[in-house]
């Protein structure tokens, strides 16, 4: 089975939709499949990494991120011609997210070799504070992105808004968890060896927020809940305008994995206000570590069956958040429970080999190969 990838980005840069496309990309290989992924970045031919993925980095313009914190990386004409050469090697195409001159590139090279093609959608519109994004991703949606919708013979998506946003432009919908590395992302660790590592106080309770520091994400919704019962903890790049550390208030940056799962095990509280997202990765990972997770109230994490009295769901409203993480910080014992849950429930529903599993036995080329073989 051989397997096209295809990501904005992809690690070392650090985010959410490059963390599902890597370890999807492993757990492939690790299952049999052959397995490239097409995404942006300085040139270097082919790398192969230590897991037996090939990945091809076309270079690309990212001055929108650098500036403004838009993740929209614009690559030159070699994406084209890469993309057609990869899709014609492929069985299968498998793009993720709609909104991306690279997924572009892939649908119409996947359409020009008559290769199958499936789709990730990981967020509907994002509700931007700027009137020229948001115009800017209707345009978009309206246009590459339905068609691109249209065309894949399945869209996965993580929760019922995304699903919903799919269906809306003619997509058929799958839905599909993530998994989560759970022998990473664990409970087990010295708490204050990891405070003392990431440089963060061994008596305050810390209420961690993991992410980019852009406004979709709701940092600064949590900068306004700041309170004296507890430390905000920010781990994330962000742009100007975020503001410095200070008393109750500690940034960490940008950490890769092995660091950020320190950064759980070294706090008391998770929290994510963000909007119109699906699951983020970052809850899921939280949850492994055993953490208490406040977040916002979607809609579409309806079929996920979250226990409200272990997950607090919750309006984007700052007072409500500053009140639900004083309560959190006045108890240990409500924190425990919480925790204990968040970790039984990640173990048992995140699973990369089950979500690859599914994959595999969807990916439109299977049975075809399979025959073959």
């Amino acid at each position: 089975m051989k397997v096209l990838l295809v990501s904005h980005y992809f690690p070392p840069h650090l985010g959410g939709i490059e963390n599902v496309v890597a370890e999807q990309a492993r757990h492939l290989a690790a299952a049999g499949a052959e397995v490239v992924v097409l995404t942006t970045g300085r040139p270097g031919g082919i790398e192969r990494l230590s897991d037996g993925v090939r990945v091809l980095r076309v270079p690309a313009w990212d001055g929108l991120q650098q500036r403004a914190g838009i993740p929209f990386p614009v690559p030159g004409p070699r994406l084209l011609t890469s993309a057609l050469r990869w899709a014609r090697w492929a069985d299968v195409v498998h793009v993720h997210d709609g909104a991306y001159l690279t997924s572009w590139a892939a649908g119409l090279a996947a359409a020009v070799t008559r290769t199958p093609m499936v789709m990730h959608q990981h967020v509907a519109i994002v509700d931007h504070p700027a009137t020229v994004v948001r115009l800017v991703q209707q345009a978009v949606w309206g246009t590459a992105g339905r068609l691109m919708l249209r065309r894949a013979e399945r869209v996965f998506v993580l929760n019922d808004s995304v699903a919903a946003f799919v269906e809306s432009y003619g997509g058929r919908v799958e839905h599909l968890p993530n998994g989560v590395d759970t022998t990473l992302f664990t409970p087990l660790g010295d708490k204050d060896l990891a405070r003392k590592r990431l440089g963060l106080p061994a008596d305050r309770v810390l209420v961690l927020f993991a992410g980019r520091l852009v406004p979709k994400k709701g940092y600064d919704l949590l900068t306004a809940a700041a309170g004296p019962e507890y430390d905000l903890v920010f781990a994330g790049e962000g742009h100007d305008g975020v503001p410095a550390s200070g008393p109750g208030v500690h940034h960490l940056g940008r950490l890769d994995p092995v660091r950020l799962a320190e950064a759980y095990r070294a706090s008391d509280v998770f929290a994510l206000p963000s909007t119109s997202e699906g699951f983020p990765l970052t809850v899921q990972e939280a949850m492994a570590c055993g953490l208490p997770v406040v977040t916002t109230d979607d809609p579409g994490y309806a079929s996920y069956r979250l226990d409200r009295e272990r997950v607090r769901l919750l309006p984007r409203d700052a007072a409500v958040l500053r009140a639900t993480l004083a309560e959190l910080a006045g108890d240990p014992a409500l924190r425990d429970r919480m925790g204990r849950w968040s970790h039984s429930y990640a173990t048992g529903n995140f699973s990369w080999p089950a979500h690859v599993g599914v994959l595999l036995d969807r990916y439109p080329a299977t049975r075809e190969v399979v025959g073959r073989g």
